[in-house]
């Protein structure tokens, strides 16, 4: 098998002193932080799309990546050598999982049989490379919103046609995941949503996207798909009003059809910020209502209004990130995949490695300044005596459910004065800055 990083050795952990750019200085793979290791606490995901197919184009420019696999001109030998490169790039980097969707891994043919053709000789390659190099699946999920039929959307189309085709599209998609044993299945609605209600039947829309899950989860039964289904939350991009805007419209969408308990969240931390959020709320939310199953890490430019897609490098956020995480007991059976593209100026293969390398030692220092926070306790502490009044007195009773508007009428009328207490935000946050700044190993 050809090699496409000749360039590049395997990726070995160095420590925070080391001047070797192709090296670890954070992410020591089988460091052991409270009770497992530091790769089963991280579970690091390459994402194929923006890895191996991305070319760098975008709305000004053509494409600028040189990659060694597009001197193949036939279609289906470009989707091989794309997967050897992808397995090779697993290996030196040390990555255990990795994600696709049906189309980044194989070529769409003229009909939907030959199609179906095409993604199985491709997993079939891929079956047989996770078995050589001993890697894994961490999801899988279907393409339905690149090619001009889903123009209206997939499941949510007004044309029944294109639903259908969604449905066996998906239909394949969690048959493959399964042959490869992946361990989650993800639902990325990017077209689920409109642009003007004046042409829309948002109700119909939403039915019939809650039908389109529901056959998914009977189907998985049907087959003995055991893995996770999971729902990426994405405001905006591509269209102006999404219905999985955001963790907390989607826990909405799945409470309200009685899909709550057959779903979980993938959380990317690019979405959050285009809803106006912070990536620890979205996990924070989704933690507390239990049902936070697998991250994409990526970081937003604030200075600019959509998904660039960033390889994650704020340490700030990628601790809070992992302190939800912890929280939250891991994200077994997600992960943490880099849903993250090099800029268009690194253009250069190299820098493929060089980016994954910023993104997993961020995110291994995230884990290891969030555990010692958790570990000593200083903002569960602090939480704790914030809400202290709900613990005793008339706060127990209210929790309890033992009083009532009468009884706490009563209570106010004769509580004179009201004392409150300051949240010490700034306190906090710098104490959140010096876990950062003393952790130097």
């Amino acid at each position: 098998m050809r090699e496409y990083f000749e360039n590049v050795s395997k990726i070995n952990y160095e420590g925070a002193n080391s001047k070797n750019p192709y090296s670890f200085k954070y992410y020591n793979p089988d460091e052991i932080i409270g009770d497992k290791a530091m790769k089963e606490h991280l579970r690091f995901a390459l994402s194929y799309w923006h890895t191996l197919t991305a070319t760098g184009a975008d709305p000004f420019g053509v494409g600028t990546m040189i990659r060694p696999w597009d001197s193949e001109t036939n279609e289906m030998d470009l989707a091989k050598a794309r997967m050897e490169a992808a397995f090779e790039l697993m290996d030196k980097l040390n990555i255990e999982y990795f994600c696709f969707h049906d189309r980044d891994i194989a070529p769409e043919g003229k009909t939907l049989q030959e199609t179906n053709k095409n993604l199985d000789e491709i997993v079939a390659l891929c079956k047989s490379l996770m078995k050589k190099y001993n890697k894994k699946l961490l999801w899988g999920t279907a393409n339905c919103f690149t090619n001009p039929r889903y123009v209206h959307g997939a499941g949510t189309s007004c044309n029944a046609d294109v639903f259908a085709y969604a449905a066996a599209q998906i239909k394949k998609a969690i048959e493959i995941t399964k042959e490869l044993d992946g361990e989650n299945y993800v639902f990325w609605g990017g077209r689920e949503g409109y642009e003007t209600l004046l042409n829309t039947d948002m109700g119909l829309e939403l039915d019939n996207f809650a039908r389109l899950l529901q056959m998914a989860v009977d189907y998985a039964k049907e087959i003995g798909f055991t893995g996770q289904f999971l729902i990426e939350p994405k405001p905006k991009e591509p269209t102006k009003h999404q219905y999985d805007f955001d963790a907390a419209t989607v826990l909405g969408f799945l409470k309200n059809y009685n899909l709550d308990k057959y779903f979980k969240v993938n959380i990317e931390a690019n979405h959050a910020t285009l809803a106006q959020h912070t990536f620890q709320h979205e996990l924070h939310f989704a933690r507390i209502n239990k049902f936070l199953g697998s991250i994409d890490a990526n970081q937003g430019d604030p200075l600019l209004g959509w998904d660039t897609d960033q390889f994650p490098t704020n340490i700030y956020d990628a601790t809070l990130a992992m302190y939800e995480i912890l929280k939250n007991g891991g994200l077994a059976p997600g992960g943490v995949n880099f849903d993250s593209k090099v800029r268009r100026a690194s253009f250069e293969k190299e820098d493929l490695f060089l980016a994954y390398i910023a993104g997993m030692d961020t995110f291994a220092k995230g884990l290891r300044v969030a555990y010692k926070l958790l570990e000593n306790g200083d903002l569960e502490d602090f939480i704790k005596e914030k809400y202290s009044s709900f613990t005793e007195g008339i706060g127990k009773e209210i929790v309890e459910g033992k009083v009532g508007f009468k009884e706490l009428e009563a209570y106010a009328l004769n509580n004179n004065p009201i004392i409150n207490k300051s949240g010490r935000q700034e306190l906090l946050e710098s104490i959140v800055n010096q876990y950062i700044f003393e952790d130097h190993k």
